[in-house]
């Protein structure tokens, strides 16, 4: 049998229902599920917040710290990791763009690999090259070649 505890939740039963039915999130739900049981009066026991939530009791009495030290705010907090490092420089960008604008255009994706290569000491995969010439510039390779302006009849 696990010892009863003691935890004052600051926010009222109202507003932790509230909040528990416009909480989207599942993780959130979890958290605004537990401090709501506690506020209500409906557990005594950290253990039955663990069987309810079916989580470890070792992740409530987490979760129970976070909120004591740092409140509703700090519990619910959405922690994003950080991603990769941008594997081609702003300035290795710019360089691209004004390079494209420039009339000459590039025979190929490949050619751009190259380019990044020679000019700006980069090495970058083709795949990476063409999302972001194609989607993230929005460029093409060659500049359009100039129309003749037949008319036919």
């Amino acid at each position: 049998m696990s010892r009863p505890f003691k935890m004052e939740i600051a926010e009222s039963e109202e507003e932790l229902k509230k909040r528990l039915q416009t909480a989207n999130l599942v993780n959130q739900k979890e958290k605004l599920q537990m401090l709501w049981w506690i506020k209500s009066g409906q557990i005594k026991e950290q253990q039955e917040i663990g069987n309810r939530l079916a989580r470890d009791t070792s992740t409530i009495t987490r979760w129970l710290q976070k909120y004591r030290t740092g409140g509703l705010s700090s519990l619910l907090k959405i922690k994003k990791a950080p991603g990769a490092k941008r594997k081609i420089h702003p300035g290795a960008i710019a360089a691209l763009e004004s390079e494209l604008k420039t009339g000459k255009g590039f025979a190929s994706y490949g050619a751009i690999v190259e380019w990044l290569k020679l000019e700006q000491g980069l090495e970058v995969e083709y795949a990476t090259v063409y999302a972001l010439v194609r989607y993230k510039l929005g460029a093409k390779l060659k500049v359009p070649r100039p129309q003749s302006h037949k008319h036919w009849r």
